[in-house]
């Protein structure tokens, strides 16, 4: 009986059904890494102005992901602190404190969304060019809207008995 189970063949994911461990030439084995005696807390993210800002990116672009900051502004802030444009891990806690106090000092995140959606609704309130344009979903800065925007006025709907013209 167990020269017949040794002699027939099964797939390798039984092998693991098996009592014997067996090494196949294809599979791979890895090291299991040993935990630290002392686990210490990782930070992935810096977090400026309540937005997680990426570590292994520079200063620079990294806080082009708060919204309201974008390249002019970013190196503003840089030149303004006198700070090199280094990679965010690298920051000093106080490098970081100052960076996140000159940040709070702009309109940014919830309170600029608040603002632009305050002024669309007074736009549409007061019923003038724009605020048509934005109530209708169209384009309010004169862009032609023949063949284009399609972002705004969504996807294109056929007209049903429209043929096209015979040459």
């Amino acid at each position: 009986m167990a020269l017949q189970a040794l002699a027939t063949p099964f797939p390798p994911s039984l092998s693991l059904i098996s009592n014997k461990p067996t090494r196949s030439p294809y599979s791979l084995s890895y090291p299991t890494p040993t935990p630290p005696k002392f686990p210490r807390l990782t930070i992935t993210c810096a977090r400026v102005g309540g937005v997680e800002i990426p570590n292994n990116k520079r200063v620079e672009y990294s806080l082009q992901y708060i919204h309201g900051i974008g390249r002019t502004r970013a190196r503003q802030i840089l030149i303004d602190l006198s700070m090199d444009n280094k990679i965010t891990k690298d920051l000093s806690e106080d490098e970081l404190a100052s960076l996140r106090a000159k940040v709070s000092s702009y309109m940014i995140e919830g309170d600029l969304r608040r603002f632009n959606a305050i002024a669309i609704r007074r736009l549409k309130e007061i019923q003038c060019y724009r605020g048509i344009r934005h109530i209708q979903g169209l384009p309010c800065r004169g862009q032609h809207t023949k063949n284009n925007c399609r972002t705004l006025k969504g996807k294109s709907v056929a007209i049903a008995g429209k043929k096209k013209a015979t040459r």
